[in-house]
């Protein structure tokens, strides 16, 4: 049996999960999704929300485990489990990028966003700041056209419902990680072929720079949760298994 501990993306929560954690279990594993701070059931208040802070809590998440875990982060997820991975190298089995931010030392997500080096995004409608800067925010379509174009009805009724703003701080904070520590922990990534949130070209540039001993292709766009369940989690037991 595998443990995973599975982390959400930009404005979403531990929802966005709700069909992968029954599909892990019923392969044989344990699944814990987590609510990241200010996001999901979490409360903690937007002004609140630190880098540190909620890089603690997915530490504290992956400790009440008793063993080595899978670590999966999605999206901006991938973030906050390269920061873990630093901070506590020898409780992560595995690190899982699903169409994730893979930084590296020094990198923070709007750097990458901001750089004409990079691949950009899709031709969606934009994030919307905040009036005091704290958070970012999509309009029901543009995160229909951003995350979910290839997901139902149903599925996005459900996700646009559970949204919230996205404290910033996640997005600006540069990452420090080590060879010795986050370099030493074993790295897979799984690429969405048709994401309008990070393009393909970004992905694989993102591995190429700091390349993955497993890599996987699913043919969805960013939210494979809701729009391929069986074919994720059945990447992700193969990816733990090596």
């Amino acid at each position: 049996m595998t443990t995973f501990v599975l982390v959400h993306g930009a404005c979403h929560g531990a929802w966005c999960w709700s069909k992968i954690v029954p599909r892990l279990e019923s392969l044989g594993h344990r699944a814990v999704a987590i609510d990241l701070p200010g996001l999901g059931e979490d409360t903690t208040p937007v002004d609140k929300v630190t880098f540190e802070g909620t890089i603690d809590h997915v530490v504290a998440a992956v400790e009440r485990e008793s063993g080595p875990v899978v670590l999966v982060g999605h999206s901006l997820g991938g973030v906050s489990i390269s920061a873990t991975a630093e901070r506590i190298p020898d409780r992560i089995q595995l690190l899982v990028y699903l169409s994730a931010f893979l930084p590296r030392d020094g990198d923070s997500v709007n750097a990458i966003y901001e750089s004409p080096d990079w691949p950009q995004e899709m031709a969606a409608p934009p994030p919307i700041r905040s009036a005091d800067g704290l958070t970012i925010s999509h309009t029901p379509e543009g995160a229909r056209q951003r995350f979910f174009q290839d997901c139902s009805d149903e599925d996005v009724a459900y996700a646009v419902a559970r949204l919230k703003p996205q404290p910033l701080v996640m997005r600006t904070t540069p990452v420090r990680v080590t060879p010795e520590r986050f370099g030493r922990v074993p790295r897979a990534y799984v690429h969405c072929l048709n994401d309008n949130a990070a393009p393909i070209a970004r992905q694989r540039k993102m591995v190429a720079l700091s390349p993955c001993e497993r890599v996987a292709e699913l043919p969805t766009g960013h939210s494979p949760f809701f729009a391929a369940p069986d074919l994720l989690a059945k990447t992700l037991s193969d990816m733990a298994a090596g």
